[in-house]
């Protein structure tokens, strides 16, 4: 059990590791455009808020535009019902977690290499329970925007400043026109970054200027889920240790039989005399994926989606990916780059799909346990979605109810078939890095060849 644990702890720390890493920003390039566009420059803000008080009242006037528009859709203003946006919200991971209507504030640990470290709590952006857990200050160049972090490009002082407004519009960044966020700061207009995230702008989320080690709602479900874990199996090790040889009972009457059906029906066929070696990792990659999966089946909870987030599956596959390379024995990379008994022309066309083999088979577990899960999310919402598009966001009350009766059904359905895949996904996972681990370490007997 204490090799489980380990197994969860390490897990947990890549994740949170991985998740918090960005690439540096080509902002500085991004804002000279922008400043170009709109004539801000923070360094001479004094100077040119005096210049646009006396010479430029038209600009000021739209600003003041933008904010009243920005401000009434902050507020609940009648800007109708957008199931892709509230879709998309619901799954991501913010830096505020979520129940119900209310946003829990968590720590926003956070780095630029241009302003150092800046610590302080998610509530200090002055979040808006109305709006996706927006904020209204600016905290040392930080912005909550849809309850992701976001900093000002460029330069921005340290401190606390009140937010007029924040929209988006679309902007010409190296000829291309692509949608910006913008946030106004005493009358000023700032082109915001996009959040931090570790795909470098593979997946949308951009290459930014700051680290964002923030303890998000995906990182406090997974501690909430390894918390659980661990009082629940450290609580059936001791019982066992002090009744050995007692018939299971509580929580071992749940657990004890999926332990033994890993290890009779994964770990024992596929790693032979070797299973004794890797159970406690299989054990502990079922049962991390399992209670992920299952948490985030708990609407009121937060619902999280931690395993639907490619950065958590990126981990779990690079895990299996280095346990699998590491144990590789001599055979397992003689067949890959030599493959005895095979005539030379065929070898070069064998090793580079054997070659491309290792990398895709991680890549396949990242993805497979990425996308059923985040599908199954989607579906769940588009259903309930339905019921404010019918219903007109309220305005039709008869279509409103009639739809929340086939969404309900359909909903629970889908709820239904959502706990199967989270036990399905958690098994398939473990089953297939159990698979490479005993090809990788599996005895070939190469003498027959060598007969031949």
């Amino acid at each position: 059990m204490k090799q489980i644990f380990i197994w969860f702890l390490f897990t947990l720390a890549l994740v949170g590791k991985i998740d918090g890493q960005n690439h540096p920003s080509e902002a500085n390039n991004i804002l000279a455009q922008e400043q170009t566009h709109e004539g801000h420059n923070h360094a001479h803000q004094e100077a040119t808020a005096q210049a646009e008080h006396s010479t430029d009242t038209s600009a000021q006037a739209h600003d003041a535009t933008t904010h009243e528009a920005h401000t009434e859709e902050d507020h609940g203003g009648d800007h109708g019902f957008d199931p892709k946006s509230t879709a998309f919200h619901h799954i991501s991971d913010l830096n505020v977690y979520s129940i119900g209507p209310w946003n829990l504030p968590l720590p926003c640990i956070l780095y630029a290499p241009s302003s150092g470290w800046s610590f302080f709590s998610s509530s200090a952006f002055g979040i808006d329970n109305a709006h996706h857990g927006s904020g209204h200050y600016v905290i040392d160049g930080y912005v909550l925007n849809h309850g992701r972090v976001n900093r000002i490009v460029g330069d921005f002082p340290k401190g606390k400043f009140e937010i007029q407004g924040m929209h988006a519009k679309k902007v010409m960044v190296d000829g291309k026109e692509k949608d910006r966020d913008f946030v106004i700061v005493d009358q000023q207009e700032y082109a915001l970054d996009k959040p931090s995230t570790a795909d470098a702008g593979l997946f949308g989320g951009g290459i930014t200027s700051f680290f964002d080690f923030s303890i998000t709602k995906n990182v406090f479900s997974m501690l909430l889920v390894v918390l659980l874990l661990s009082w629940l199996f450290i609580g059936m090790a001791k019982a066992y240790k002090k009744a050995p040889g007692t018939a299971p009972s509580g929580a071992q009457l749940l657990m004890e039989p999926l332990i033994l059906f890993i290890q009779d029906e994964v770990a024992k066929p596929f790693l032979g005399p070797k299973w004794e070696r890797f159970i406690p990792m299989l054990l502990a990659i079922f049962f991390f994926v399992l209670g992920l999966n299952l948490f985030g089946q708990i609407p009121f909870l937060g619902g999280s989606n931690v395993t639907g987030n490619l950065s958590v599956t990126m981990v779990l596959a690079l895990i299996a990916f280095v346990v699998v390379n590491i144990n590789g024995n001599k055979h397992y990379w003689e067949h890959i780059f030599w493959m005895p008994g095979i005539p030379a022309w065929v070898k070069t066309i064998l090793t580079p799909v054997e070659i491309l083999g290792v990398f895709i088979k991680p890549l396949t577990l990242m993805l497979r346990l990425f996308a059923n899960i985040t599908a199954g999310h989607m579906a769940i919402l588009i259903f309930i979605s339905l019921i404010f598009i019918f219903g007109n966001s309220g305005a039709n009350t008869g279509a409103g109810l009639g739809a929340s009766i086939g969404s309900g059904l359909l909903t629970v359905f889908m709820m239904s078939i959502e706990l199967l895949v989270a036990l399905i996904q958690a098994f398939v996972f473990t089953l297939l890095t159990a698979s490479y681990i005993g090809a990788a370490t599996e005895e070939h007997a190469h003498a027959e060849h060598d007969h031949h």
